[in-house]
Formats: structure tokens, C-alpha cells, sequence
């Protein structure tokens, strides 16, 4: 069962999207079990340097996708391009990270290919010839290993923080790249984007927070989340929340951690007065390092944590800013 995996990996405004990172570590992880060559690609207007970026790391070749068209971003005009370079290509397998970019194009993609799309993976295994790969159900309380009927290509995307951005093997030398004028015909393109979401007033977009500090019923009352909110400015980070606090309009929706909100993997999550709900604990699992603040000694949210402080949150974090800004000023 030969074959050939395809990391498509996503760039916004000519930086690459950090998420991407963390699906070439899966695709290398992959490798390695089947023995299969591993190559990238970059899809864009002018992703040359991009694709040297790419190309730094463990992958054997890297191929810059370009066309005029393909920028702004719109789902016509990625899957003009794609479908017709991955029909001549054939690759066996093609990984892409789970984000809105690629949740909004792949199923089109998939179903113009007559394929089907294995989404929102959170692991894989091999067992003899066949690749499974691991889904989450019922908002996390189960999980699935599900497997391609249909013929190759295969399409696969991650979830953010199935894998770690920062593991991914650097090469002993550069891979080769080769830039490919992109197919995609004229009058394909039936919208006209405008601006991005994330970047509209109040909306965040947390899967690029390298800090994230969550708030939880435990905060009492929605005047006491500037505590959260000094200490995620003190720590650099971003500021988000469970559901019912999102649901109580203390903060916007964008806030959201868990099933129906976002999910994250920044470097440390730090989880004030949050017990722990499957829901919320899908959302943020997959955090490098985990710090929850919880006056229940029995909270779920400490089966998870790296380290858990059990106590009054109101008395915890505020000298735990003034430690942080000292640090910080190097006192």
C-alpha cells in the first residue's frame, strides 16, 4: 500500500499559520510508520518563500501552489487549483490542519474528487495495512477510529493540538522545491471576500494564543473577571472563558473554549474557578501546560492539570500578577 502523504499546509497573509506546524509533525509521525515519502505544499498568489520556510524541515519535497487568483482566499478558487494538481499527482494521503480556512473548502474539495474527508482527527494508528484515524463523539465523552472505504486520495485534517507544532523535525538539509503555476479557470470564483472575520471588533482568534488565561463560574461575578483579565495582560496572553460565562454575556462568544467554542493548544492554559465539564476539557486539552485554580480539591478540571493549586482564586492570583510583572521587570 505505497504511497505518497501530502501536508497541505495553510498560510494567511503570507505568514504561516502555526496550526500548519503541527500537521507536518503528524505527517512525519506518519512517515515514519509507513515508510511513505512526506511532501508539503503551500497554496497561494506568491508562497515561494513560504515554501522554503517549509522546506527547512524533515519533508522531501516541498511545492510552492501559485496563481494570482488564490489571493484573497476563496473556496472556488483553492479547490479549482488543488483538485486538478492532486488528480495528476495522486498522493495517498493529504493531512491539513482544522481550521476555518480549510473546514470551509475540503468538504467541496472531497466531494468534486468523489472522496470523502476523515475531519477533526485527534490521533491515528496503524494496524496491519490499514490506517485508522481517532474522531472525538458525543462532544468528546467518546472516541471513534474510523478508517477510508473508498479509493485514494485520502483526505485527513487535525484537530488543533493533536500534535505539537514544536516536534517537528528540522531536516538535514533543505528539500527541494518546486514552484507550480496553479490552474484555476477563469469565472470559477463566484464571491468576492471581504474583511476577515477575526479581525472585526472584539473577535479573537485563540488557536494562535501561546497564552491563554480561562475564567469559570468560580469568578463569582462579572466585575471580578479584570482579575483574569490583569493577569492575562500581565502573562501576554489571551483572555477566554467557559460556557456559561460566554452564556451570561460576561464575555463574547469569541471567548469560548470547549465543544461549541473554541479549541486550543496554547503553551499554558491557566484555568481560574473552571470545575472542569468534558465540554470545556475538549477545548483545551491538548495545552503544553495546564495550571488550574480551584477552591474544590475534587474539581475534573485536576485530572488534567500539570499543576493545580487548590485555594480562594481571589486570593491566589492577584500577588500571583504581582510575581509575574516582577519577573517581567526583572526584579
Amino acid at each position: 500500500m505505497a504511497g505518497t502523504i501530502l501536508v497541505v499546509v495553510e498560510q494567511r497573509e503570507g505568514k504561516l499559520n502555526r496550526v500548519s506546524w503541527e500537521t507536518l509533525t503528524a505527517g512525519q509521525a506518519l512517515a515514519a510508520e509507513t515508510g511513505w515519502p512526506l511532501e508539503a505544499a503551500v497554496v497561494g498568489a506568491s508562497v515561494a518563500a513560504l515554501a522554503r520556510e517549509v522546506a527547512t524541515k524533515k519533508v522531501d519535497k516541498v511545492y510552492a501552489l501559485e496563481n494570482a487568483k488564490l489571493e484573497p482566499y476563496t473556496p472556488d478558487a483553492f479547490v479549482g487549483a488543488l483538485k486538478q494538481w492532486i488528480a495528476a499527482k495522486q498522493p495517498k494521503l493529504i493531512l491539513m490542519p482544522h481550521t476555518y480556512q480549510v473546514r470551509d473548502f475540503v468538504p467541496k474539495l472531497a466531494t468534486a474528487m468523489g472522496r470523502t474527508v476523515v475531519s477533526d482527527a485527534i490521533g491515528y494508528k496503524k494496524e496491519g495495512e490499514r490506517l485508522l484515524f481517532t474522531r472525538q463523539m458525543f462532544q468528546g465523552k467518546f472516541v471513534a477510529d474510523v478508517s477510508f472505504a473508498s479509493d485514494a486520495p485520502w483526505f485527513v485534517t487535525f484537530q488543533n493540538g493533536a500534535f505539537r507544532g514544536d516536534k517537528v523535525e528540522a531536516g538535514a538539509r533543505a528539500a527541494p522545491v518546486e514552484t507550480v503555476t496553479a490552474e484555476v479557470a477563469d469565472g470559477v470564483i463566484r464571491n468576492r471576500p471581504q474583511e476577515v472575520f477575526k479581525e472585526a471588533k472584539q473577535a479573537v482568534d485563540l488557536t494562535q494564543a501561546e497564552i491563554i488565561v480561562a475564567v469559570g463560574r468560580g469568578i463569582k461575578e462579572q466585575k471580578n473577571i479584570e482579575i483574569a483579565k490583569q493577569l492575562a495582560e500581565a502573562l501576554g496572553g489571551e483572555l477566554a472563558a467557559s460556557r456559561p460565562i460566554c452564556d451570561a454575556g460576561w464575555l463574547p462568544m469569541d471567548r469560548q473554549i470547549g465543544s461549541s467554542g473554541q479549541t486550543v493548544a496554547p503553551k499554558l492554559y491557566v484555568a481560574l474557578g473552571i470545575s472542569g465539564a468534558i465540554q470545556h476539557i475538549v477545548g483545551m486539552k491538548g495545552a503544553r501546560t495546564i495550571v488550574a485554580v480551584n477552591k474544590d480539591s475534587e474539581a475534573p478540571i485536576f485530572e488534567i492539570a500539570d499543576y493545580a493549586v487548590v485555594g480562594n482564586l481571589f486570593e491566589i492570583v492577584p500577588p500571583l500578577i504581582e510575581e509575574v510583572k516582577k519577573v517581567k521587570a526583572g526584579g
